[in-house]
């Protein structure tokens, strides 16, 4: 069983910052209508951050990972094969995506990585030295 651990933020800037992104992505995302956002998480752990995407059907190639102003952005592209469709449900997304997330703490993006694996893409951005020992 997976336990989630909800970390207040009072007194810091991180929410307003959140609204500020999710403002500025929904206002892109209805300027670009075909672009849509997958499921995303962004946990912590003692030494990183990691952000998982759920976006099946890719290769680890198709991704786009862009780092800047702390902000996590990923994009992409997930093909649908082009051919004539009746749908009577359709929920699975194609085209263009684009999600972002907005690190808690200041990270060493030298030694981040990515894995995309089963349908998921990992992105470990380990923490910031100064972070890993509570140095402010």
């Amino acid at each position: 069983m997976t336990t989630v651990i909800w970390k207040s933020h009072q007194g810091s800037e991180l929410p307003e910052k959140r609204r500020m992104i999710v403002e500025a992505i929904g206002w892109q995302v209805r300027m670009q209508s075909h672009v849509w956002s997958p499921p995303t998480d962004l946990y912590e752990t003692d030494s990183a951050y990691i952000v998982r995407v759920e976006v099946s059907g890719m290769r680890q190639q198709n991704f786009s990972i862009q780092f800047e102003n702390n902000l996590l952005v990923i994009s992409g592209m997930r093909p649908d094969k082009p051919e004539r469709r009746a749908y009577h449900q359709m929920e699975v997304r194609f085209g263009e995506f684009s999600t972002v997330a907005a690190m808690p703490g200041p990270v060493d993006i030298e030694n981040a990585s990515a894995e995309y694996d089963d349908g998921f893409l990992t992105v470990n951005l380990p923490k910031a030295l100064a972070q890993k020992l509570n140095v402010k």
